[in-house]
């Protein structure tokens, strides 16, 4: 798509990869309405990108609730003669072992993770259908691809979310809507605890800013990729997990006492 034609839903805007995405996109001439339920990071945003006018818009809203998801997608088909691209970028992610995980943070990570980039789509895309070109870009993870350790619940939103941009792919191969899937590896941003930093760097994981995955998406947007996994090696162990897995299950058992140590202390930290 032309960056300039764009006029982008972005959810998860307030900040971190959704706030670096939003930049992006304004940079290259596109208008871009971003969506939080954090309204003052909302304004805070509002605020950094009042250079670029009326190609900004803000809306706050709660993708866990039906009524909020639906008069997000009404006032989305009419911004700025309603939007064609559509990134499903808001997410949550809780570290820590699974037998540990309380039930509200697994219903919560299904919520928004899952949920709301379901029925998002389903509620967009009559709209999306009568654009002459548009896209839906769905955020996953590398753990959407590797289930790791700390990360169940999580990953089990991102396989689930891949799977569905595969299938809707598929589903409108004959539209003009194109369905894309970017897997960014680890990124530094809220998402992730000081504990989740400092066991990526006892393991020698790398950690990428937001600006790189934003760089990425945009480029995809302006491209004909259809997915990509961010990251060297992780994409190479996307790969070998998909065809070894019992290889990957070695190498991650190795590092099972440190994943454990720091999901302890995250999870300590949140109790407190």
């Amino acid at each position: 798509m032309n960056p300039s034609s764009i006029r982008a839903l972005v959810t998860g805007g307030g900040g971190g990869i959704g706030g670096a995405i939003a930049d992006e996109l304004l940079a290259r001439g596109a208008a871009v309405l971003l969506v939080d339920r954090d309204e003052a990071a909302l304004r805070r945003a509002a605020e950094r990108l009042a250079r670029f006018g009326d190609r900004v818009g803000t809306l706050a809203a709660d993708l866990t609730r039906s009524d909020d998801r639906q008069r997000l997608c009404s006032e989305a088909a009419a911004w700025r003669g309603g939007v064609n691209v559509l990134i499903n970028n808001a997410g949550v992610n809780h570290f820590r072992m699974f037998a540990d995980q309380p039930a509200e943070q697994i219903d919560l990570a299904i919520a928004i993770n899952l949920m709301a980039p379901l029925h998002l789509c389903r509620e967009l895309l009559p709209h999306l259908q009568r654009q002459t070109e548009a896209c839906i870009l769905n955020t996953g993870s590398v753990f959407g691809a590797i289930g790791y350790p700390g990360y169940a619940v999580y990953s089990a939103t991102k396989f689930a979310v891949r799977g569905f941009t595969e299938a809707l792919r598929r589903e409108l191969a004959d539209t003009g809507v194109s369905v894309r899937y970017v897997a960014p590896r680890a990124t530094r941003t809220g998402i992730n605890t000081s504990a989740v930093e400092r066991m990526n760097a006892e393991l020698g994981v790398a950690m990428d800013p937001p600006e790189l995955v934003a760089k990425a998406v945009c480029d995809m947007l302006a491209g004909g990729k259809v997915e990509a996994v961010l990251g060297w090696p992780e994409k190479l162990f996307a790969r070998v997990n998909g065809l070894l897995p019992r290889v990957v299950d070695g190498a991650l058992r190795k590092q099972l006492p440190v994943i454990r140590r720091y999901a302890g202390e995250s999870a300590a930290v949140t109790k407190s």
